[in-house]
């Protein structure tokens, strides 16, 4: 018996890396709607939309949305 805690495995994030790449590409800032709209169209797995979905209304530079997300695009 040990006393290690379970380890939760963190969601793979390169799916978000790389729907912000591609949304961001000649844009400033975008709005949480269009980049759940976005993530749902890319097929993003469920929970990456649900923290995409979490995010405050408003508009979001690419790294204020990556900090966010959890991912690192940039």
């Amino acid at each position: 018996m040990t006393d290690d805690a379970p380890v939760t495995e963190q969601p793979d994030t390169r799916p978000i890396d790389e729907l912000l790449d591609e949304i961001y590409h000649g844009q400033e800032r975008i709005s949480q709607a269009d980049i759940y709209r976005r993530a749902v169209s890319a097929d993003l797995p469920a929970e990456l939309l649900t923290r995409i979905a979490a995010l405050p209304e408003g508009e979001y530079a690419v790294d204020e949305a990556a900090d966010l997300l959890c991912g690192s695009a940039g």
